[in-house]
């Protein structure tokens, strides 16, 4: 079990190092909406983002040093012209910022967009994203997925191009109950890139919530979970 007090005391150390920078993390999460996705999935998924960022745990690691915030940004995808931002760039300086996005994510409705799944494309927008983010001194892409690419450039090669630039792409991947996790090897290998990046399955969208908290502490953690670990 992690401690609530060391989470809570990441954000510091993080300030500690950062000196001047105006906020230690930029994190973008892009969220799978694609044809496979329907429409009680679709409402996991965003419910699921906004119970973990509501998580006790989440939002001490998330507020736990305001003088460098952590920005947030929730994007969704699926074709190749079908990127739309959903909760543009946030600095999180305060549990009413935090609280403001949270009560945005539960608010939205469906769009209408291609069935595909252009996961190559997907990446290559949210590095996009995280470049308007210069003064962050972390670069995060946390992107979301229940199947593999179809359209668009391949996975592997937007990886290629993100290879040694100032970002980590971590995957949540969406396993269909009673899979070994082929899916998951699959990100890990196509999509996952950067300093300690990590593709984390969930087990179905009913388990969404539960894994995207699991991964946003993961993601916000200076220390490793083992150093937090009881």
């Amino acid at each position: 079990m992690i401690r609530a007090g060391a989470v809570a005391a990441v954000g510091a150390m993080l300030w500690a190092s950062a000196g001047s920078a105006d906020c230690r993390q930029a994190l973008a999460l892009g969220l799978d909406v694609s044809g496979s996705v329907d429409a009680r999935e679709y409402h996991l998924q965003l419910d699921g983002v906004a119970g973990a960022l509501d998580d006790p745990l989440v939002r001490a690691a998330i507020l736990s040093a305001p003088e460098a915030p952590v920005s947030l940004l929730v994007y969704e995808w699926s074709g190749p012209a079908d990127q739309r931002v959903i909760a543009p760039w946030r600095s999180i300086t305060d549990g009413a910022a935090l609280q403001e996005m949270i009560d945005r994510l539960r608010q939205v409705e469906r769009s209408a967009a291609s069935p595909g799944t252009a996961l190559g494309v997907a990446m290559a927008a949210g590095a996009a994203y995280l470049a308007q983010q210069p003064n962050c001194l972390k670069h995060t892409l946390d992107i979301s997925g229940d199947g593999t690419s179809n359209l668009g450039p391949r996975p592997r090669d937007v990886k290629q191009q993100l290879a040694g630039k100032d970002v980590t792409v971590n995957a949540l991947v969406i396993e269909p109950a009673g899979n070994d996790a082929p899916l998951t090897a699959y990100f890990a290998a196509e999509v996952v890139t950067g300093p300690a990046g990590f593709a984390l399955p969930a087990a179905g969208f009913d388990a969404y919530q539960s894994a995207m908290t699991t991964k946003l502490l993961r993601e916000l953690a200076v220390l490793s979970l083992a150093q937090l670990a009881e």
